[in-house]
């Protein structure tokens, strides 16, 4: 028959007695030190994600600063281009005029040149004609 020992009892005690102290001493602080890790771990992984949501939000608002930029900078463009269009336009126009009152003066003198070279002609007309005849004729003409 199973005869048992009162050092069983014991045994059984001691081993109760260092799974509570292996408990204290060795799988609390592992536990919790895990524990902790996880915690950390858990902490940065939401600091990255916080992260990564507010350079996903800087990226949208530094697209949308570019795009308004560009948006601005074209209107400007325009708005320049508008306004040399104008500018090229009135200085030509000017230009314009000018070489027209120049070709009007130049035309008026041209004018009163040839008015004068009619009237200095008119008076050596006869001169002229006298002189033509004598060639022609070949003798003098009264």
């Amino acid at each position: 028959m199973i005869s048992v020992s009162p050092f069983l009892f014991v045994q059984m005690a001691n081993f109760i007695l260092l799974i509570f102290i292996l408990n204290a001493i060795l799988y609390k602080p592992i536990r919790n030190i895990l524990i902790e890790r996880k915690k950390k771990i858990q902490g940065y992984e939401e600091a990255i994600e916080t992260a990564q949501q507010g350079a996903a939000e800087s990226e949208q608002t530094f697209q949308a600063k570019i795009s308004e930029a560009r948006k601005k900078g074209l209107q400007e463009k325009e708005l320049l281009k508008e306004t040399g269009q104008e500018e090229e336009k009135r200085v030509i126009k000017e230009i314009n005029e000018k070489a027209q009152a120049d070709l009007e003066a130049v035309r008026a003198q041209i004018a009163k040149d040839a008015e004068s070279a009619r009237g200095k002609l008119k008076g050596e007309i006869k001169a002229f004609s006298a002189a033509i005849a004598e060639k022609i004729l070949g003798r003098a003409v009264s």
